[in-house]
């Protein structure tokens, strides 16, 4: 009969054993450090300076110190020492510091988004990954435009070059004085992504093209109509594909 058990690698309590109670208290140690797993951080390669009973970290590669050659493992500090629990295939653990879920494949922690292929909710994320990590991405990127002045605005969010625009929509955020209306696009084309928009609070635009490609980082300019922008404040969002190349 083995002396732990198969997956968990739990002490079990021997027939005729003495000091039954210490085996038992090795298992329940063993359970809290793992069931329900959450550690601090998974960027430290030494133990920090003043751990607190319980604390968990998976140390990065190249740990060292009382962790050399803990890489990957979990470091769990009780009863005033440092524990080594080696993951399974599977396991989950929520990284405090990330704010995120990973899972152990037995080669690697990833994002439990990435192993189960679900889109995550960000500014930028990849729909589809090839063998060699070339991917196809979705992206927003935003800014707030505030103290309008002068003829043009342009932005200091650009269209990302190789990328492939959906659309730009706007809000305006404070109200816009000076002009009448406004147009939003790019230089050269100045109403691209719609012209003659409202200056009252509120006011938005969902200015959608055709995929357009872009071959240059590109910012979007918004330009006064009847007079120059003397104040004011817009969020504008550029709406866009990427395409990542393979390694």
């Amino acid at each position: 009969m083995s002396e732990t058990t198969a997956h968990l690698a739990l002490p079990f309590i021997m027939a005729a054993q003495a000091q039954k109670h210490v085996t038992h208290n090795e298992a329940l140690r063993l359970l809290d450090g793992i069931v329900q797993l959450s550690v601090l951080d998974r960027d430290l390669t030494v133990p920090p300076g003043s751990p607190a009973e319980g604390d968990r970290y998976i140390p990065a590669s190249g740990a060292a110190g009382a962790w050399a050659g803990w890489d990957d493992s979990i470091a769990y500090w009780i009863d005033g020492a440092w524990m080594k629990i080696l993951p399974a295939p599977g396991w989950l653990a929520w990284v405090v510091d990330e704010a995120q879920a990973i899972v152990w494949t037995g080669s690697a922690w990833i994002p439990v988004a990435n192993a189960m292929g679900f889109i995550a909710q960000s500014a930028s994320v990849a729909v589809a990954r090839g063998a060699n990590n070339a991917t196809t991405g979705i992206a927003v990127a935003e800014e707030l435009l505030s103290g309008l002045s002068g003829a043009t605005r342009a932005s200091s969010i650009v269209i990302p070059d190789r990328s492939i625009v959906l659309g730009v929509s706007c809000r305006v955020v404070t109200a816009i004085t000076g002009a009448a209306s406004f147009d939003c696009g790019i230089a050269g084309e100045t109403s691209k992504f719609g012209g003659s928009l409202g200056v009252a609070v509120g006011s938005s635009n969902i200015g959608v093209i055709g995929p357009t490609a872009f071959y240059a980082p590109t910012p979007i300019r918004l330009t006064a109509n009847g007079g120059s922008f003397t104040g004011g404040t817009v969020r504008i969002a550029i709406h866009y594909l990427t395409c990542g190349a393979p390694a």
